[in-house]
């Protein structure tokens, strides 16, 4: 029990060097796995948007009559 009156989850010791820079590395990499995920995750969501605001708006505001000839 911890003795000083704090109650921590974090531990309170020199680690080796080693071991920190094993933790430090898989932080880093679960850091790049929740980046990753989070920028696919809004594309999603814009992509969602995108076809819900073509479906929803009227074809001649996006394509007016003629729009494919020079």
């Amino acid at each position: 029990m911890d003795t000083s009156g704090e109650t921590s989850m974090v531990q309170r010791r020199i680690k080796p060097y080693q071991q920190q820079a094993a933790e430090d590395e898989r932080r880093a990499g679960q850091r790049r796995l929740y980046r990753r995920n989070q920028v696919f995750g809004l594309l999603i969501v814009a992509a969602v948007i995108l076809a819900w605001w073509l479906f929803h708006t009227k074809p001649r505001w996006i394509f007016p009559p003629g729009w494919w000839r020079p």
